[in-house]
């Protein structure tokens, strides 16, 4: 039996609920009481628990038995265990593009990195502000070094990790963004793929991850 197409309402509930989770407006561990998302999401309990329970099966929000729902909880050992995994596979899925390298696949990932390097970071050069074209703009790029690996179920694999990875590196990001040189790491992961240097292509993209997480595995105070 074929399931049931989810509401456009449940729908706009989830895409809402999901970017406050992953942007954090939603924080770690908050409890999720029916009572506060009717009022604030301006919503009947039957399409958010809709949405709660698709977020639930993407692990941003968890169910507790005869206690609702909550926001999942961050953690050192899942970064560890989430940055190995993307790792591995954004690993394969790079070096398998590389070998089915197309002139436009190249073009593709000169164009999303030249769009990415030409957007600031930050909306405030003096605080960090983040701003949403970048992360789009990033998005696009790193799902495009990945793109021409020829397995839509291996794409799909890393772009959950990358939503898994997302709160991490929003607090990660908030911490070095003024020592960090993000466009450098992007500059050196691209000119290894066009010089069709695999290993040290793989070997860039992994270091850019783990940099990222290690700026909170690092920090006692995480």
């Amino acid at each position: 039996m074929t399931a049931p197409t989810p509401s456009t309402r449940t729908l706009d509930l989830y895409d809402k609920l999901r970017e406050d989770l992953l942007s954090g407006r939603l924080k770690p561990g908050q409890k999720l009481q029916m009572r506060f998302l009717m009022e604030a999401y301006q919503a009947g309990q039957t399409p958010l628990r809709e949405a709660l329970n698709r977020l639930t099966s993407e692990g941003l929000v968890q169910s507790r038995e005869q206690r609702g729902f909550v926001v999942s909880p961050v953690s050192k050992s899942q970064l560890q265990e989430l940055t190995m995994t993307r790792c591995w596979l954004e690993a394969l899925a790079l070096r398998k593009s590389m070998e089915a390298a197309t002139p436009e696949w190249e073009e593709a990932l000169v164009v999303a990195h030249h769009r990415l390097a030409r957007t600031p970071r930050s909306l405030n050069t003096e605080q960090f502000e983040d701003n949403p074209d970048w992360e789009r703009l990033h998005r696009i790029f790193h799902r495009t070094l990945i793109s021409q690996c020829g397995s839509a179920s291996l794409i799909g694999f890393c772009d959950h990790l990358a939503d898994q990875l997302y709160r991490y590196r929003r607090v990660s990001i908030r911490r070095v963004f003024s020592t960090r040189k993000i466009g450098d790491e992007h500059q050196a992961i691209l000119a290894a793929v066009l010089d069709r240097a695999v290993d040290r292509a793989v070997q860039l993209l992994e270091k850019h991850y783990r940099d990222t997480a290690d700026v909170l595995l690092d920090d006692p105070a995480f």
